[in-house]
């Protein structure tokens, strides 16, 4: 694969990884509102504008926490899915501890809540799973030489029929 395919390819994984992160989010998040509805029906464009922001929440924030996994994993030639799920695990909880407060004098962090944190870790390790689909399973193959191909063997049907032999020359 060329290097320009693979960036295209690392774009949309991480298109798609953030928007099954989002989902995720949202998801989990809206849960305890969505089992309370007993019949009535889910209002369709508010749930697309959550979904969307939920997209942007989780894209913006795990960018960089993303690329340096993804650097790591191509420098590396990494295309392990455990790899990519760790990673995405590990971004998932950057992301949440980035917007919780930081007390510096106990060196702990205030009001971490489990679920949150929960919540986000799983929705890192599906779109780490969802990235490694789309663009970890070839995570460092742009540097390598393209294979030489075979040469096709002739079909038999394809060939040329042979001219006729010659006969001896006369004495």
């Amino acid at each position: 694969m060329s290097l320009i395919g693979h960036l295209f390819a690392i774009a949309f994984g991480f298109l798609f990884a953030s928007l099954a992160a989002g989902i995720i989010v949202v998801g989990a998040m809206l849960f305890p509102e969505l089992s309370a509805v007993t019949d009535a029906p889910l209002d369709q464009d508010t749930l697309n504008i959550v979904l969307g922001f939920g997209f942007i929440f989780v894209s913006g924030f795990a960018l960089v926490p993303a690329l340096i996994v993804v650097l790591v994993t191509e420098a590396f030639s990494i295309r392990s899915a455990l790899a990519y799920a760790i990673g995405g695990g590990l971004v998932g909880v950057g992301c949440y501890l980035g917007l919780v407060p930081f007390d510096p004098g106990t060196l702990r962090f205030d009001g971490i809540v489990r679920r949150h944190l929960e919540i986000m870790t799983g929705a890192g390790i599906v779109g780490g799973l969802v990235y490694w689909l789309i663009a970890g399973r070839n995570a460092g193959l742009w540097r390598d030489p393209p294979r030489p191909r075979a040469p096709l063997a002739a079909h038999p049907a394809r060939s040329q029929p042979s001219p006729p032999a010659a006969p001896p020359p006369a004495a």
